[in-house]
């Protein structure tokens, strides 16, 4: 059975809760499934707060980070966080968690980057104690990075036994954790260091690789998940000149080093959104069909709400 598509929307310069409620209802009205914003120290307002106010102001769409920086919160006091705004939306809320990639942001307030190996153990063991925490009753969990004894978190969220859990990742050990433990896939280019995407990691090959690293390990889940995609590297552009803006991101990629894809390359990539309203039409159209993708990252509604009112829920 094909799954409906699902659209994510977000607004970043918004400067008041009035302003950030009608970007929100607009987006609701429209058809976006889910209003989300991501976790950075950078130019932004932070997401707790944020979401806590979409979700007073708007009635029908759903809330998310995208994602949670797993190393900025304690999974516990974010449990906390998280069941509260389950509650205050009435049972809107994804969960989104990922092991965190910016280096920079990490140096610019002196903690710790670990190996990504590292990262992404702690991630799994955050995703155990967060479930816990939702969890009826006291609980306790013994890893490498967090201890939790006889602990009854509260408030316990409306969603049982949780609300749906959303990972994402570029790499295979993440890709598998979610495999396991979510329910939306996000699919991510992989990180090389210094925060560099790997060109290769945008292909659609690359993409198949990944699906079949979490086909794999979800063994019976697989058939149950939901996979997601969102715009890297570059902006959204609408416009009819698709190979001339293909021509553009290549030459970039070239500047910036690395591997160079191809201008046909760029265009298939489910993570580099370029062309026209009706080849965007036919381009989400192609990755669900193909690929399963059903789940997309649009940004805000200017470049692409008429694609997401032709499209949502069908």
């Amino acid at each position: 059975m094909t799954a409906p598509f699902t659209f994510l929307a977000d607004a970043f310069d918004v400067s008041s809760a009035r302003e950030l409620g009608e970007r929100a209802r607009a987006a609701e009205d429209l058809g976006v499934t889910t209003f989300v914003l991501p976790d950075h120290l950078l130019a932004q307002p932070a997401p707790v707060p944020y979401l806590a106010t979409v979700a007073a102001l708007t009635e029908r769409i759903r809330i998310s980070a995208f994602v949670h920086n797993n190393d900025l919160r304690h999974p516990a006091v974010l449990a906390q966080e998280l069941a509260t705004l389950d509650i205050l939306s009435e049972g809107r809320l994804d969960v989104a968690i990922g092991a965190g990639w910016n280096e920079s942001e990490y140096a610019a307030i002196g903690l710790a980057f670990d190996p990504t190996r590292v990262r992404q153990a702690r991630l799994a063991e955050a995703v155990t104690v967060i479930k816990g925490c939702f969890g009826t009753g006291s609980f306790s969990f013994a890893g490498e990075h967090y201890t939790i004894t006889d602990y009854d978190a509260q408030p316990k969220p409306v969603q049982q036994p949780h609300p749906p859990f959303f990972i994402g990742g570029g790499g295979r050990a993440t890709l598998e954790l979610a495999a396991r433990e979510a329910q939306t896939i996000g699919l991510a280019p992989r990180i090389l260091g210094g925060g560099r995407s790997d060109p290769r990691s945008f292909t659609w090959a690359a993409t198949e690789e990944k699906i079949g690293w979490v086909r794999e390990a979800a063994g019976e889940r697989f058939d149950a998940l939901t996979f997601n995609v969102y715009p890297s590297f570059w902006p959204v552009t609408v416009t009819d000149d698709l190979e001339g803006e293909a021509e553009k991101v290549v030459a970039t990629m070239r500047e910036r080093g690395g591997a160079e894809l191809t201008v046909q390359e760029v265009i298939a990539s489910p993570h580099i959104f370029i062309g026209s309203h009706d080849r965007f039409v036919e381009k989400f159209t192609e990755l669900r069909d193909r690929l399963g993708i059903s789940s997309f990252l649009i940004g805000d509604l200017d470049q692409l709400g008429p694609v997401v009112e032709q499209l949502a829920g069908t």
